[in-house]
């Protein structure tokens, strides 16, 4: 089962603004499911504040498996997504949310999606976003390729945060060949985030590693979105035109299942801003 709600379109002040809105694919705004809004009211609080950092489509991703193993299945994070979208409505907050998940990595993860117990990410069928553990490094090479098999493309959340990737570059473009994105927290590429995590981030992003650029916001106080000073320093030190591929273009892309644009500082592509 797909969700069934359509892009907003996008109305006359975004038309007129200096690039398109931007597209996140990893934010924790669903109130009651996890570590993000604990309420309905926060929820709201936290989609003002993505819609004013200029933010028109959400993928809500709940941890799905995990420590949350068994408690956000499928139709729940539709059911919640539906609500929100109903109180953004009538809040005037133009702002569009699709079910999705950050789903911890787990032997289970085809079966359970073709159980229809986790999500792909906006529901689509063609990206799953993927979170590795924090305490061990896992190749999880196997799981990719078995997603491959399934026509269904692993995205890598915040590989910055795992110091051990970048220590193991063979293992990464493995990971690429069989078809796998990365990617980038906003807040990572910023002073709030560790000097090593930074570091790496923009490894990333330099290298041609990384397809996209989410909030991965939690809430308005500690783990706020920070997207646009994101696709502003990533315009500075890389380039527009890379700033518009993965906060903008490839994203939007995820969303409406269609491929990724491939990432490559050496070929800049030049798009309509």
């Amino acid at each position: 089962m797909r969700y069934s709600v359509k892009k907003k379109v996008v109305d006359s002040q975004n038309r007129h603004s200096k690039h398109k809105p931007f597209t996140d694919i990893h934010c924790h705004c669903l109130p009651g499911l996890d570590d993000g809004p604990r309420t309905m009211d926060e929820a709201i609080a936290l989609c003002q504040r993505l819609a004013a950092e200029g933010i028109a489509t959400v993928v809500a991703t709940p941890h799905q498996l995990g420590r949350f193993d068994g408690r956000n299945d499928a139709m729940k994070v539709r059911d919640v997504t539906s609500l929100l979208n109903e109180q953004l409505k009538r809040n005037s907050i133009r702002l569009t949310v699709f079910p999705g998940g950050d789903v911890r990595v787990d032997e289970r993860v085809c079966r359970m999606l073709a159980e229809d117990r986790i999500l792909t990410v906006a529901d689509a069928g063609k990206y799953i976003l993927l979170e590795l553990p924090h305490q061990i490094f896992i190749d999880v090479e196997p799981l990719l390729t078995e997603l491959a098999a399934l026509a269904v493309k692993g995205i890598i959340s915040h590989p910055e945060r795992h110091s051990a990737l970048l220590r193991q570059p063979k293992v990464v473009l493995r990971w690429l060949d069989i078809g796998a994105h990365f990617q980038i927290d906003a807040c990572s590429l910023l002073d709030y985030s560790s000097p090593g995590v930074r570091r790496d981030a923009w490894q990333f992003l330099s290298s041609g590693w990384a397809s996209f650029v989410a909030t991965d916001a939690h809430n308005t106080n500690v783990r706020k979105p920070y997207m646009r000073a994101a696709f502003k320093r990533i315009c500075t030190r890389l380039g527009k035109g890379l700033a518009h591929l993965v906060c903008i273009e490839n994203p939007a892309r995820v969303v409406d299942g269609q491929y990724v644009v491939p990432v490559s500082l050496h070929q800049k592509q030049e798009f309509n801003l």
